[in-house]
């Protein structure tokens, strides 16, 4: 099937590009399912079971927890305030750099 590309307009090429598309991801679907099958085959024609080769799913990706991390910043005028220089900064980190002092000055 040849398609003369010339001759299509704007609308008429984006939609050819889109049915490209479709069917390319159609065709991966198709042959990463093969592939999967030919996998599941070999596990099984050898013995073992998918979750004795791979683990047992996502069970040992795990993702770290957001712990607490240690202050390293300390309000002068308020030393109960702390930021740890992690995420946004506190309008009150904002204001002393404002203010003239420096992120040193600031540091526990």
């Amino acid at each position: 099937m040849a398609v003369d590309i010339k001759n299509l307009n704007h609308n008429q090429l984006n939609d050819l590009i889109n049915k490209a598309q479709q069917r390319q991801g159609e065709l991966r679907k198709e042959k990463v399912g093969k592939l999967r099958e030919k996998i599941h085959a070999l596990i099984k024609a050898e013995g073992y079971t998918f979750e004795d080769i791979f683990g047992h799913g996502r069970a040992g990706k795990t993702r770290r927890s957001g712990g607490t991390v240690a202050p390293k910043y300390r309000n002068p005028a308020d030393p109960e305030q702390t930021w740890s220089g992690r995420g946004k900064r506190p309008r009150w980190f904002n204001d002393a750099l404002k203010a003239g002092k420096k992120e040193k000055d600031l540091a526990i």
